[in-house]
This record gives structure tokens, sequence and C-alpha cells, in this order.
């Protein structure tokens, strides 16, 4: 599962990509300071949320406590329905870590995915508010397609510009919408 990824667009670049889409894009808690950098597990990011008639990015924890005090930052999302709470997460690259083929060495192999060229995408998220750190944000996950799929056996759920809106405003099913995503769309180099 994904636990860590990459942003390196700005906030007028994030706002670039939404009016191409036709998607007002604010910032009621201002215009954040996003500067390049892998994302972790509890770290603060910048999430896109719908807000009646438009988005809104604003910066949030990536994931929350569970019962048992264990961070949820991924979620399946396999035969599920999303109708409320929906986010995206901006992103330019994730990570995922292969076993090594000798086991004498210890450690992992790490491949970045990055959209491919042409292509841009969102991650499909989640938004609860918590008694312990606030509204916060997890990742859904999609069994993976045949870029991930030699890699690891889950992919977080990307969502493609053309869908974004109708994932915000939830006029669309999840189940229509979260899919692995297709061959080709993805580059993956070792990281």
């Amino acid at each position: 599962m994904c636990n860590l990824y990459r942003i390196e667009k700005n906030p007028d670049a994030i706002r670039r990509l939404f009016e191409g889409v036709r998607i007002p894009l604010t910032f009621p808690e201002g215009v954040p300071n996003i500067q390049p950098a892998d994302i972790h597990i509890t770290d603060r990011a910048p999430v896109v949320r719908w807000n009646a008639d438009h988005a809104e990015l604003v910066v949030r924890r990536w994931s929350w406590p569970s019962p048992n005090g264990k961070p949820v930052f991924n979620m399946r999302s396999d035969g599920r329905e999303f109708p409320k709470d929906r986010c995206l997460v901006p992103l330019d690259g994730f990570y995922e870590y292969t076993s090594p083929a000798d086991p004498v060495q210890k450690r992992k192999a790490c491949w970045r995915f990055r959209p491919a060229a042409g292509q841009e995408f969102a991650i499909a998220g989640l938004l609860r508010s918590n008694p312990e750190v606030g509204e916060a944000f997890t990742l859904l996950t999609a069994p993976p397609g045949p870029d991930v799929e030699p890699y690891h056996d889950r992919q977080i759920a990307l969502l493609r510009p053309d869908q974004w809106h109708s994932w915000l405003d939830g006029s669309a099913k999840s189940l229509d919408l979260l899919h692995p995503t297709a061959a080709g769309e993805l580059d993956v180099a070792a990281a």
C-alpha cells in the first residue's frame, strides 16, 4: 500500500489544473506554502475538497488514528460506495517497495511511479474529522493496473482530470470511478 507520495506542484499550478477542467478552486484558509516534498504518513499536505459549487484547496494531515491507534492512511475501495467526504489529493508521483531478489539483502527496492507524458492524475481520498487530529485524509486503493502489478498487489486509486468534478461533487458513483489505471498511464523507475 502507498505510504509515500510526492508533490511538486505549487498552489498556482494546482489552480490552473482545476481551471483547465472548469472547476473553480479557492483557498479558504489562505494560499498554502507548498514546497516540493515527499509526503509521509502523518505529514500535512494539500487536498481539494468540495464546498457547494466549487472546490477548495486546504492542507490537512495524511491519516487519522484508528481505534487501536494505528494510522488509517489507505482504505480499500473495492466494491464500496463513498457517497460523501470525498477529496482529491494532488500528486506528482508515488512510491512502492519490493523485496530484494537476493534474500541476503535486507533493503527493499524503491520504485517511483509518475504519470506518463500527457497524463495527469489526483488520488481519490476521503476526509474525516477526528477529535485527536482534526480533519484528516486517507488515500483510497484499488487493484493494481498493469504498470503497478509487477511491483505491488494494490495501487492508489487515481482519477483523471475529467473525473475530478463528478468525484468531488458526488454525482458519480465510486464504483464507476475507482479502477486500476490502464497500461502505459504510469512511468516507473528505480528511486
